[in-house]
């Protein structure tokens, strides 16, 4: 049976520059070799996402519609990856809004912007030089992928969905047509913008129910 968007699949994969190395992936070897040198083990999990959303590498994505369960090499040119660079992401910032924030700007190091990573090129006169693309910007990769199942439970689903929006697993609950998530306080404004999306999804409204945080921690 072929894949169609809104399917949800349960995928292993590994991303990497075109001949060149291994940037990301959920395949455990992998993972070892990225995170070789470092002192703690390395958490390889099984990537479920929703086809078509927008959750996974857009030529991925596209790719994957109408395929079958199996294996895939995918070969992707920046268009359809990280996007091409763009000489107009690249700026410039007075070195003292750094001193002002105790931060030494150092070229290579990153810093994070408002939600906007930055990597510093150059401190020079006063002056630092930042680019903001993606670091994958510009270049052709490839993907390795496997299919390792379709996803037909609705919980499985709409877990994997929360944790996309809100990098984090939330208590839910499906009742009377509605999706109830409990979310800590502040949240909820924040949720309400995907609720068009849970709809077209799932077809079930999503209803907020907040409580305070500490309840959350406890929980986890």
């Amino acid at each position: 049976m072929s894949l169609n968007k809104k399917d949800f699949i349960e995928i292993e994969f590994t991303g990497k520059i075109k001949d060149g190395d291994v940037f990301d992936s959920n395949v455990k070897k992998e993972l070892e070799k990225l995170h070789a040198g470092h002192n703690h083990e390395v958490d390889a999990k099984p990537f479920v996402f929703c086809i078509g959303e927008g959750m996974f590498v857009k030529g991925v994505d596209n790719f994957l519609i109408g395929k079958n369960i199996g294996e895939y090499n995918i070969s992707l040119a920046p268009e359809d990856a990280f996007g091409k660079r763009d000489p107009k992401e690249i700026q410039m910032v007075p070195l003292k809004n750094f001193k002002d924030s105790n931060l030494n700007p150092i070229p290579g190091s990153v810093f994070n912007f408002d939600g906007r990573l930055g990597r510093i090129l150059t401190v020079s006169s006063g002056r630092v030089i930042i680019d903001f693309n993606n670091p994958l910007a510009g270049k052709s990769v490839e993907y390795k992928i496997k299919i390792l199942r379709k996803v037909e439970d609705l919980n499985e689903k709409i877990k994997s969905l929360n944790e996309f929006f809100f990098r984090q697993d939330f208590k839910f609950a499906v009742k009377d047509k509605k999706i109830i998530i409990e979310l800590p306080k502040g949240l909820k404004q924040f949720a309400e913008l995907f609720k068009e999306k849970y709809k077209e999804i799932f077809g079930l409204d999503l209803e907020v129910k907040e409580i305070e945080e500490n309840v959350v921690n406890k929980e986890e």
